[in-house]
């Protein structure tokens, strides 16, 4: 596919952190892809919590398919748009590597932990895990993706972390945008989230269809699929209607977006990126649209007595971990406590308590459930 003069390319990347030789047979981004992949904190994913923790059923998304989901949704978007397919889809399967344990929930723990050590952002997680913590390659930490990679990564830094960044953190002390293909994940994830949660939401019968009709973009979905299948009803009704609403966005998305872009007429990348605004954008009704339905998800099911119980648990498992490995490096494993030791002479309490954050950061739900019940059970000896 011929890529739009402003889309990223190979032969524009700033490249890499370490220097490599050129992939065979493979984009730079198609590298980094694999990379991802291929890497331990993707496997993790698995067995993250999205909205509902892992072992409440195995139908719910994780965050492992989500970020597939986004990856499809991205995908399909770049092809549109005539962007850079490879690294759309790196980005989708990159964004949420260095989400906790239990979601938000567990964000906010650990975060709240850290409060004293610099706080926690999953965000900024995400990039430490593709900078620093995976550890595969003999001549680098990390995955030494491409500059392009990581800033699509990176969605949103605080001007105080921006600082010690470096080159990904330039944009945001520099109130620059970043790529058309960073941008276009950012929505895409969005899309993805709000659309799956609604399933997800009507599977453990949370929030009904009776009370999502009350939403607009719920509402238009449900209309149009009753009108053509009279009688349809159960999954088929809610994946008949799901599919609309994501098709809706996506449509709406790329005709608003093109029309911009359009308009803006960048020459290159470098022209995208100095725009006061983002060129990706959903039309102002659909912003309003989506903005309906985040606020009913937000009132109906995150905030459902079943999803807070659950995510009191989490609160108290992830903050006793931090508490628990703080207090007594020697119940970590023996390979944490080594680098936990060199953290801490390096950075004082600052790196002891980032590299409990890290380990804790990585942990699935269940095992962060198992080491919760080794640690405080009087029933688990070992």
């Amino acid at each position: 596919m011929a890529l739009a003069p402003y889309a990223a390319s190979d032969t524009t990347s700033r490249g890499r952190r370490f220097s490599e030789s050129a992939p065979s047979y493979r984009s730079e981004y198609q590298r980094d892809r694999d990379r991802i992949i291929h890497s331990a904190a993707f496997r993790r994913l698995e067995y993250k919590t999205q909205v509902f923790v892992n072992h409440e059923g195995d139908m719910y998304r994780t965050r492992l398919t989500h970020s597939i989901e986004v990856a499809q949704i991205s995908r399909s978007i770049a092809r549109i748009l005539s962007l850079n397919e490879d690294l759309m889809e790196t980005i989708a399967l990159a964004h949420d590597l260095g989400h906790t344990p239990f979601g938000h929930a567990g964000q906010d723990a650990l975060n709240e932990a850290m409060g004293e050590h610099g706080g926690f952002e999953h965000n900024l997680q995400s990039l430490r895990v593709v900078d620093k913590l995976e550890l595969r390659y003999a001549d680098f930490a990390g995955l030494n993706l491409t500059f392009e990679s990581r800033e699509g990564i990176l969605k949103h830094c605080s001007v105080k972390n921006a600082r010690i960044l470096g080159d990904v953190g330039e944009r945001f002390l520099d109130k620059r945008q970043p790529s058309l293909e960073a941008q276009a994940v950012n929505l895409a994830d969005e899309i993805a989230y709000n659309s799956h949660d609604v399933d997800d939401g009507l599977r453990s019968q949370l929030i009904s269809i009776e009370q999502l009709c009350e939403v607009r973009l719920f509402r238009q979905q449900y209309d149009d699929v009753t009108q053509h299948y009279p009688g349809i009803e159960g999954r088929q009704l809610v994946h008949e209607i799901v599919r609309r609403i994501i098709n809706s966005q996506v449509v709406d998305l790329v005709e608003t977006s093109a029309a911009r872009i359009t308009a803006a007429a960048p020459s290159d990348m470098q022209a995208v990126r100095q725009r006061d605004e983002q060129l990706i954008s959903f039309s102002e009704a659909m912003t309003e649209l989506n903005l309906e339905l985040k606020r009913f998800l937000r009132t109906h099911l995150y905030r459902h007595f079943r999803v807070h119980r659950m995510s009191t648990k989490a609160t108290h498992i992830v903050k006793s971990l931090f508490d628990a490995f703080m207090n007594d490096v020697r119940l970590l494993p023996p390979e944490h406590q080594r680098i936990l030791h060199n953290m801490e002479e390096a950075r004082g309490a600052r790196g002891r308590a980032r590299a409990v954050a890290d380990y804790v950061a990585g942990m699935t739900d269940r095992y962060a459930i198992r080491e919760y019940e080794r640690i405080y059970s009087a029933s688990e000896l070992t």
